[in-house]
């Protein structure tokens, strides 16, 4: 039994009180990092699917290799996604978070500097793998930073941001490849570096 001084002792806005590790003036930054991360995983999905025929032609893949350039990733996601979720259990949910965030950039990377098309599908895969570790973690750290009370609202914006962003990534994929030519479709994949980083900076910070 804790004595009433010590009961007292504890402040008001304590982790222990709310079931949450994160002040107040600080979850919008976890909010606004969860859904960077999870548009990257989402969005990745969808807008490739207006780039693949620019790719095929850019790296001269057969349809075959083109479709695993898709298939690889989601493939590697879809099997993965719930071994990603258990590692926040098991190695804490900021670090595997950060974890996924940070390897889904680095295969972004690569993949937009890939010089063949076998290449590009490895480091397809090795995306899925962050992405299966990013995206269920993007959920968590919210559940994990909000009260109750204030969960479903965070969850809802969340998951309306994720749905925006994968309806949006086929139309910003084509304005791009019209507007600047088939051979962008590196840039595609190099703008989940500034984006993944940001998201990383906010988790940390």
């Amino acid at each position: 039994m804790h004595s009433p001084s010590k009961a007292a002792a504890v402040p008001l806005t304590s982790p222990v009180t709310h079931g949450t590790f994160c002040p107040q003036s600080q979850r919008r930054f976890v909010l606004i990092a969860a859904i960077l991360a999870s548009a990257l995983g989402f969005i990745d999905g969808s807008i490739l699917a207006i780039a693949t025929p620019a790719i095929r032609v850019n790296l001269g893949a057969s349809l075959a290799e083109a479709q695993w350039i898709s298939n690889a990733y989601a493939l590697t996601l879809s099997a993965l996604i719930l071994a990603g979720g258990a590692a926040g259990d098991r190695f804490g949910l900021r670090r595997a978070f950060v974890a996924g965030i940070a390897l889904f950039i680095v295969a972004s990377l690569a993949c937009a500097l890939a010089p063949n098309v076998i290449v590009l599908i490895a480091f397809r895969a090795l995306q899925g793998i962050g992405a299966a570790i990013m995206v269920p973690g993007s959920l968590a750290i919210i559940a994990k930073a909000y009260p109750k009370k204030e969960r479903g609202r965070a969850i809802g914006i969340w998951a309306a941001a994720s749905a925006l962003t994968t309806a949006l990534g086929p139309v910003f994929g084509g304005f791009v490849l019209s507007a600047f030519g088939d051979g962008i479709w590196r840039a595609i994949f190099a703008i989940n570096l500034p984006l993944g980083l940001i998201s990383i900076w906010l988790l940390l910070a």
